[in-house]
């Protein structure tokens, strides 16, 4: 599927977990470009997390108490990652002009065990790309809930990124937290430092003001999301050609967090809805 709009051109993929498989704006790639032969969300451009994201240590958790045991994610067991959207088909309920509004309906199941219901709206306007992640809870229980983006932001030698959060979770082998500490400890964005340059970073970034830019040579791309996306998951592998940037909800684990902390998991009544949106627009420098 193919939207344009203006300046902007987003391609997509609805029945690979509501992949993009490119977003250009001037033919520039904003984020990294999808394989033509794509069969994975993981080499796509960006995908939605829902009705979670990132890890889930061990796939367990307690919840109101209720023992939950969700089945280890392929290729990162023993863990459930990411939730289950972006391994599901998703319905395109409507296109019009520059917008695409996709639906993804889950029964409860061995994946997660409540009922919910995803909507996902992206939108291209003159600025840029909007989009919005709703979880809806279908279940006749409350549900812990989480919303998260992937999106793969297009980098060359000389991209910096620019972040402000304060914090960062550093984390055991195993890729879980274990101790929230400050940005410098590991690396910290907030004056502009060249992807290329970095470590290898896969943490997420607390008390983030949910803004982020890549400073690119005579350009330059910039993503705000809601005030409700506290936590920014910065996953940048060495000489891959890529950062993500993710906008999520909650920190990783979060379910499994300690009483009293302030993980960001959302409790959903029946019938209760979250909601996280984004915006992706570019300019010259």
């Amino acid at each position: 599927m193919r939207i344009e709009r203006g300046d902007w051109t987003l391609c997509l993929r609805p029945d690979l977990g509501a992949s993009m498989t490119s977003l250009t704006w001037r033919g520039r790639d904003v984020l990294r470009p999808a394989p033509e032969n794509l069969d994975s969300p993981l080499a796509a451009s960006s995908f939605p997390l829902a009705p979670y994201a990132n890890r889930i240590d061990g796939g367990a958790f307690a919840f109101e108490g209720r023992a939950v045991r969700l089945p280890a994610t392929p290729g990162f067991a023993p863990h459930a990652l990411h939730g289950v959207g972006w391994r599901a088909r998703w319905n395109v309920l409507r296109v019009h002009g520059g917008r695409v509004d996709l639906v993804l309906a889950a029964e409860a199941g061995a994946e997660w065990p409540w009922a919910w219901t995803a909507s996902h709206r992206l939108a291209l306007t003159e600025d840029g790309l909007e989009m919005s992640l709703s979880l809806a809870n279908e279940d006749a229980a409350p549900m812990p809930a989480g919303l998260g983006l992937h999106p793969y932001f297009a980098v060359d030698p000389a991209t910096r990124l620019r972040l402000s959060a304060p914090k960062v979770w550093l984390t055991d082998a195993r890729e879980i937290p274990e101790r929230l500490a400050d940005a410098a400890d590991l690396i910290d964005w907030s004056e502009a430092v060249a992807v290329a340059e970095a470590p290898f970073v896969d943490h997420a970034y607390a008390e983030w003001d949910g803004r982020a830019a890549l400073l690119h040579d005579g350009w330059r791309v910039d993503m705000t999301a809601s005030p409700n996306a506290r936590w920014a998951q910065v996953y940048a592998p060495r000489g891959e050609g890529f950062v993500c940037v993710e906008p999520v909800t909650h920190r990783p684990d979060a379910h499994n967090a300690p009483a009293g902390e302030e993980s960001g998991l959302t409790v959903l009544a029946p019938g209760g809805v979250l909601t996280l949106t984004a915006r992706i627009t570019a300019s010259e420098t």
